[in-house]
């Protein structure tokens, strides 16, 4: 398929309030395995999993283990593989934290938190993808001021792929009742004050009042890690 900006338009038309399984359903059908569902195991992340295991059972799911994940998001990993039918792929940074230390420094998350998350998120993804032509997220607009006008289809020019976010519309509320619903295992660090998740250092517990990723870099005026909000230039390393 030769994606254009109309194309994606009117792919955004048309879509527009449906269902996530049915955009999932237009992805798999479309790319087929060179559409692919990355998860950091937040509760989107789950709800999206269960639909695509539905959709289409065994798709390629695949997760950036950066080695600074909590042991709670390791041990949901193991419940997520023995419960839903998805292969599951553990996609790492080519610096081990060792590596990372003797080139940049200790504790690269304090001093330099952006480079941090390019070295062991950002470049991790563009590599994994380079062979894709659909990412799927499970991104959400009400999550944070930086994800409120995100579309269910755009095209990620430096990554070279369609980008495609089948729960954008979705409520914090309507993930949890979906997640209650079908018994589905979350990350039991959200039942002690973690509204989102990410690696060890940079995640504190925190009151929302509003930010749904309240807790992230705390402290910081940092809000995203690269992925989905490139900060640094994609020439840098």
């Amino acid at each position: 398929m030769q994606l254009n900006d109309r194309l994606i338009s009117n792919l955004n038309d048309e879509y527009k309030g449906s269902d996530p399984a049915r955009i999932l359903e237009w992805a798999v059908k479309t790319f087929g395995e060179d559409a692919v569902l990355s998860t950091g195991f937040g509760a989107s992340g789950i709800v999206l999993m269960h639909q695509l295991s539905i959709v289409r059972p065994g798709a390629p799911v695949f997760y950036l283990d950066t080695d600074l994940l909590f042991d709670e998001t390791y041990e949901l990993i193991e419940r997520i593989r023995e419960r839903l039918d998805i292969r599951l792929f553990r996609v790492s940074p080519e610096h081990t934290l060792d590596q990372q230390t003797a080139e940049f420094g200790e504790n690269l998350w304090e001093t330099r938190p952006d480079q941090c998350c390019h070295i062991r998120k950002v470049l991790p993804l563009k590599k994994f993808l380079s062979d894709r032509k659909a990412w799927i997220t499970a991104i959400r607009r009400d999550q944070s001021a930086t994800r409120k006008n995100t579309p269910i289809f755009q095209q990620d020019h430096w990554l070279d792929v369609l980008k495609v976010c089948p729960l954008a519309g979705w409520t914090e509320d309507k993930i949890w009742d979906y997640l209650n619903v079908n018994r589905l295992p979350y990350n039991e660090l959200h039942d002690r004050g973690y509204p989102s998740i990410g690696c060890r250092p940079c995640t504190r517990p925190a009151a929302t009042n509003g930010d749904l990723r309240a807790g992230r870099w705390s402290g910081t005026a940092k809000t995203e890690c690269g992925l989905h909000n490139r900060i640094i230039q994609p020439t840098d390393q």
